[in-house]
């Protein structure tokens, strides 16, 4: 198993993912990932499924950048790039997380505000008087 790199997206944020054969170390910009998230314990446990899924949390090592969006974002992302880096490694891993849509990038983004309204649907405040 050599060296695998992934991108995951989700809103306006990315994450650069490389995952290699190791003891189960995450890091995030240079920083470790239970410092990077403190304690978002459900953001974490969704960032993790892939590799508890395929039962691989203490066997891979994984370096990743994230930028762009909030934290929330980052993380998705970062589930998102290691999902489709797993996938890369191995075809059984397929199987395991496409089921789960893991593997399915989110495109949901924010709407554009319209001129006229004061966001993308809101109308101004109507007066009768």
């Amino acid at each position: 198993m050599a060296k695998v790199y992934a991108t995951g997206k989700r809103k306006t944020a990315i994450a650069k993912v490389w995952v290699a054969p190791g003891s189960g170390n995450i890091i995030v910009n240079g920083i470790d990932f239970e410092a990077w998230l403190g304690g978002l314990e459900t953001i974490k446990k969704r960032v993790r499924q892939p590799l508890e899924l395929t039962k691989q949390i203490d066997r891979v090592d994984i370096k990743a950048t994230a930028f762009g969006g909030g934290y929330s974002a980052q993380a998705d992302a970062l589930r998102h790039g290691i999902s489709k880096a797993l996938a890369s490694m191995d075809a059984d891993n397929r199987a395991i997380l496409k089921p789960y849509g893991l593997l399915t990038r989110d495109s949901r983004i924010v709407e554009r505000k319209k001129f006229g309204r004061r966001k993308a649907r809101r109308s101004p405040q109507f007066s009768k008087r």
